[in-house]
């Protein structure tokens, strides 16, 4: 295949520009479908190999983990190995996690391990494809940086939208079974390494200015701008992923169908990404990402106060529309005001931006939402000009289940299944009798202890609605799940949401950082008329 395609002026001769840059979309597709895949299978996961909630949180943290870290330790030596080299690597870390994932079929007893080992080693493959694809871009269209980093970036939520309306419809047609839904991803990692085979990969930035790979550290790491970056990164990597990985369950525990209103956000921020180029063009970089960190934090801050469908949808809008733009045009200013520090800057940035989120955002975010969901329960004051005593209420909720579930384990038979289902509310009782216990000693519910025990209850409770033939017992343990689940669900939405506002904040320091740039690049601007100011460059 001929490699003479061109790219516009100023630009690196003998690549085809088009076709890395369509491979490398695809590539950044193959991590995000599976991310959408991942969600949608924990149910099949739990009942298939009776893995715990912990478990399961578990598995997922392979994928957080395993993407950041990859980008943070083999970002910096794209320029050592080379970007051919780490796409091969990439493709058989996507291919070596499918295989593991779906292994673990045949070795239930190890099931967790293999389910964990493939989300790691699939993320790590999708980090890769991060760390070499984003010096590649910045490479090959050096004139258009951000407008270009904007444009591969839609297609990571493009893809959870890709990936999630095909499980949708695989479910639908009733052939949706998990493994096939995993398999799923190995289309796009077979067209990424077609479009990649025998492709020149351009040297980068930093090669091509003659930096050695020591001046690539000190021009990085012992820059002033580039730590102050790097935690604007971790500020903005706070705000667009840390409340989206909380969506989905935050909403739908008021009653809002949590999954759709993420699937509206990324489906939103693609489109808006994908048109990014005349947004920068007008507003420049640090521009964009002021306005970005306004509306951004003005919609989170709506969100946690949004209680219907309608408000949601308006708040989602806001907030998808303020956060679309941190991720990729962050990479651009980094590949703008720091070009020797090439790979390294790159890989840095963005893997410290996800390591932040996973370690430092997300756990913050969860024991926020734990004190403020435990609040809920033990609630003592006037609402709607009544007095409530919730407490009592939560209390109360415990022993109907106490008694009830007793009851029902009791008439249950003695079949392979009743004897696995009684098991689980034994266990359900073991954890209620505990919270119970302090209650009756000390007068207080278990913090925390007192959510999980309602969880446990719920998870092993009956599968209602109770029809005809149910028992008497299985009516009233369904009663008491019902009600066990109109006290937790309220809480639990009250707790997500008042950790959206705890996270809002942030956006105000953000708009501090961009908004003094942002003055100083229109100064040097001013200063500098006949001086070609391109958006994305400082003047001067």
């Amino acid at each position: 295949m001929s490699q003479t395609a061109s790219v516009r002026a100023g630009g690196v001769g003998g690549v085809h520009a088009s076709r890395l840059f369509k491979a490398s979309c695809i590539g950044l597709i193959t991590g995000a479908a599976m991310f959408a895949i991942g969600a949608d299978i924990i149910l099949a996961l739990k009942q298939e190999f009776a893995l715990t909630n912990e478990q399961i949180g578990w598995m997922r943290s392979g994928g957080a983990v395993g993407f950041p870290l990859s980008m943070f330790v083999l970002g910096p030596l794209v320029d050592v190995l080379g970007m051919r080299r780490l796409i091969w690597f990439a493709v058989a870390t996507h291919v070596l996690g499918v295989a593991l994932m779906i292994s673990a079929t045949a070795v239930p007893a190890f099931a967790f391990w293999m389910l964990f080992a493939g989300m790691l080693v699939h993320a790590v493959g999708s980090g890769i494809i991060e760390a070499v694809c984003n010096p590649l871009i910045a490479t090959i269209y050096p004139d258009a940086k951000t407008e270009k980093l904007n444009r591969f970036h839609m297609w990571f939520p493009g893809g959870i939208v890709l990936g999630g309306v095909a499980c949708y419809i695989l479910s639908r047609t009733g052939i949706g079974f998990w493994q096939l839904k995993v398999a799923m991803v190995l289309a796009p990692t077979a067209v990424y390494l077609f479009l990649f085979v025998g492709q020149t990969c351009p040297p980068t930035e930093r090669v091509r200015s003659g930096v050695s790979f020591g001046g690539m550290f000190r021009e990085t790491l012992l820059r002033p701008l580039f730590l102050l970056l790097l935690v604007c990164m971790m500020l903005t990597a706070s705000l667009e992923l840390g409340p989206n990985g909380w969506i989905p369950p935050v909403l739908e525990a008021g009653g809002v169908p949590g999954i759709l209103v993420l699937v509206w956000i990324t489906g939103l921020m693609a489109v808006l990404r994908y048109y990014a180029g005349p947004v920068v063009r007008a507003l420049t970089d640090t521009g964009v990402l002021l306005l970005s960190a306004i509306v951004g934090g003005i919609g989170l801050a709506m969100l946690s106060f949004a209680s219907d469908i309608y408000l949601v949808a308006v708040a989602a809008t806001v907030f998808a529309v303020g956060v679309c733009y941190f991720w990729p045009t962050m990479l651009g200013v980094v590949s703008e005001r720091v070009p020797k520090g090439g790979a390294l800057a790159l890989g840095v940035i963005g893997g410290m931006g996800g390591l932040f989120v996973g370690f430092v955002t997300t756990p913050m975010m969860g024991r926020i939402a734990d004190v403020y969901l435990h609040r809920e329960l033990v609630y003592q004051g006037t609402v709607d000009g009544r007095s409530v005593d919730r407490a009592k209420e939560t209390a109360a909720a415990l022993q109907q289940v106490e008694t009830t579930y007793t009851a029902w384990a009791e008439s249950l038979g003695h079949t392979q299944a009743d004897e696995r289902r009684r098991g689980d509310v034994q266990t359900a009782l073991r954890q209620v009798a505990n919270i119970l216990e302090g209650w009756e000693n000390s007068g207080a519910l278990a913090e925390r202890d007192t959510a999980t025990a309602f969880r446990i209850a719920i998870d092993s409770g009956p599968i209602g609605p109770a029809d005809v033939a149910a028992s008497d017992a299985q009516r009233a343990a369904l009663d008491a799940k019902q009600q066990a689940t109109a006290i937790l669900r309220p809480a639990d939405n009250k707790g997500g949401l008042m950790s959206f506002r705890y996270v809002a904040p942030l956006a105000v320091i953000l708009v501090v950082i961009f908004g003094v740039m942002f003055v100083q690049d229109r100064r040097r601007a001013r200063a500098s008329p006949g001086a070609t100011n391109a958006p994305g460059k400082p003047g001067g």
